[in-house]
């Protein structure tokens, strides 16, 4: 008999399969991303009770098969049951986007617990302060540094200027950073940036970002952040971000 483990997780994704049983994806504290059946898990009285929803935070029970894709779930309890985040549509949306991006950036078994920490702070985050621009974004920046794709923001990565005064900027999303206007070049993956938007971006990064003072940033800036960060994070996910646009109207302004 394999022996069972146990670790904290965060249910990403959850599908029927067959009349009872489900396929449900984890975020893992000590696995990396899993993804298992749970037998019976629709008629479960004892083993599944409200713990494959998504966002949940468990504890969960499983035997893994080294020779096939799917764990055995053995069984999930719920650890943290959230009131605010389930019955706002905002904060729904939000955290529907956090699982989705998180999910298209982590492949399946790379361990990263910064990664999940960073996850459950994000939820943790949208159930107690609901959303916001900031947020958004530093989560973003920081996924995306966890995941190995942070971009450069603070020098033009092809000649190391720094001179913010200039007003025009472009962020490349096959370099993965922003291009002063001597350096940009024709191409058509560039994504242009006011000097105010890439300065916001850099501070965006920083570690305590959430921390600072909320300031007041015109619609073009707002528009500019967005569209920078959910093109980049489109380019490194393989599928269409379907969560995304329910947020659009959310940084209208």
């Amino acid at each position: 008999m394999r022996p069972s483990l146990t670790t904290a997780a965060i249910v990403l994704r959850a599908r029927l399969f067959g009349e009872s049983d489900k396929i449900v994806t984890f975020l893992t504290e000590d696995h990396g991303k899993i993804t298992g059946i749970a037998k019976g898990a629709k008629n479960s009285r004892r083993r599944f009770v409200n713990s494959l929803e998504p966002f949940a935070q468990v504890r969960l029970h499983f035997e893994d098969r080294p020779a096939g894709k799917l764990v055995f779930l053995l069984s999930a309890e719920l650890q943290l049951a959230y009131k605010q985040l389930s019955q706002d549509l905002d904060r729904i949306a939000y955290a529907a986007y956090l699982i989705e991006i998180t999910d298209g950036l982590i492949g399946e078994r790379e361990e990263n617990r910064r990664l999940f920490e960073h996850l459950r702070a994000g939820l943790c985050h949208l159930e107690e302060s609901g959303p916001s621009l900031r947020f958004v974004s530093s989560y973003e920046l920081k996924l995306l540094r966890l995941a190995g794709y942070q971009p450069i923001l603070d020098h033009c990565k092809s000649c190391a200027a720094q001179d913010f005064t200039e007003s025009q900027w472009y962020f490349s999303l096959m370099e993965g950073g922003v291009l002063c206007a001597a350096c940009c070049g024709a191409r058509k993956e560039l994504v242009p940036l006011g000097a105010s938007a890439v300065k916001m971006l850099t501070q965006l990064q920083d570690e305590n970002a959430l921390a600072a003072e909320p300031v007041v940033l015109p619609a073009r800036v707002v528009h500019e952040i967005r569209r920078t960060l959910s093109g980049f994070l489109q380019h490194h996910i393989d599928h269409e971000i379907k969560s995304a646009p329910f947020l659009r109207g959310y940084f209208a302004v």
